[in-house]
């Protein structure tokens, strides 16, 4: 009788649990569901309502067009030195030389830990600030200014992604490499890094993303990005909503591309994972 009873109890509990299970599912799903069709309408009223389309076919060209056409100059520059940089602070990083290390250590623990915008303002004012006033021999410095602390700070991390892609790498490859008579770097470049680099793509492709939006900092620096025909037509306008789509879709154009890039490059460099083999 006990016995009967406590398989009883079982079962209910078990019916209980299941029942539990499909109610919050269901409650997920409901709740999903409505928050999606809240951020729909939400978009909707903002395109068919607040949007001035007027005012959008006339500001497209130039004002944003040639501001989206300069972030782009500048991701594709920036992003390029930071990748090659942040390989160099990468293999530093790992260097056998405790030196060599300790000074890509600290390089990437001070532009992670740092603001990019504090970086930004430190090269923009600063450098300058070290010659007489008036004899800067560099014009348009807002621009270098840009790259280069968009390629510095970015370098920390690609570094630091490239590190830990190193270090997945189990010791017995660079063993194995150096009893074939490979020099330590032939092997980084023939056997470790290769291996290296697919492992940390996808930390470094998502980087790459970062420092896209990360571009509407540069505003500070009084280069006519994004941001600053926003809001240069706000201030002319009044009218918020219509350069706040342009700009949203302006950033859509570079990181939507750009992520499907980076997942291309992902599956060529590993495609068992990626289902290449089917």
């Amino acid at each position: 009788m006990a016995t009967d009873t406590g398989r009883t109890g079982e079962r209910d509990r078990g019916f209980l649990e299941r029942l539990n299970d499909r109610a919050f599912r269901r409650l997920g799903v409901v709740g999903t569901t409505v928050f999606a069709l809240g951020v729909a309408a939400f978009i909707a009223y903002i395109l068919f309502v607040q949007v001035d389309y007027a005012l959008l076919v006339n500001i497209v060209y130039p004002q944003f067009t040639f501001a989206f056409l300069r972030v782009i100059g500048i991701v594709v520059v920036s992003s390029v030195l930071s990748v090659i940089a942040g390989v160099l602070v990468g293999l530093a990083r790992v260097s056998q030389t405790r030196v060599t290390s300790s000074i890509a250590k600290s390089y990437i623990e001070f532009f992670r830990g740092t603001p990019l915008l504090f970086q930004l303002f430190v090269i923009y004012l600063g450098i300058p600030q070290l010659w007489p006033p008036g004899q800067f021999p560099i014009q348009g410095f807002n621009y270098y200014a840009a790259v280069i602390g968009l390629t510095l700070n970015h370098a920390a991390y690609v570094g630091e992604a490239l590190r830990g892609g190193i270090e997945s790498i189990p010791d017995g490859q660079m063993e194995a490499a150096r009893s074939l008579g490979m020099s330590y770097i032939q092997s980084m470049r023939e056997v470790i890094l290769p291996q290296a680099w697919r492992n940390s793509l996808a930390a470094i492709g998502n980087d790459q993303v970062i420092l896209v939006k990360d571009t509407s900092l540069l505003t500070v620096l009084a280069i006519p990005e994004l941001l600053s025909a926003f809001r240069q037509v706000n201030s002319a306008t009044f009218d918020a909503w219509t350069p706040i789509v342009l700009v949203a879709v302006a950033y859509l154009l570079i990181t939507v591309p750009l992520g499907k890039v980076i997942r291309t490059l992902e599956e060529r460099a590993d495609p068992a994972t990626h289902g290449g083999d089917d």
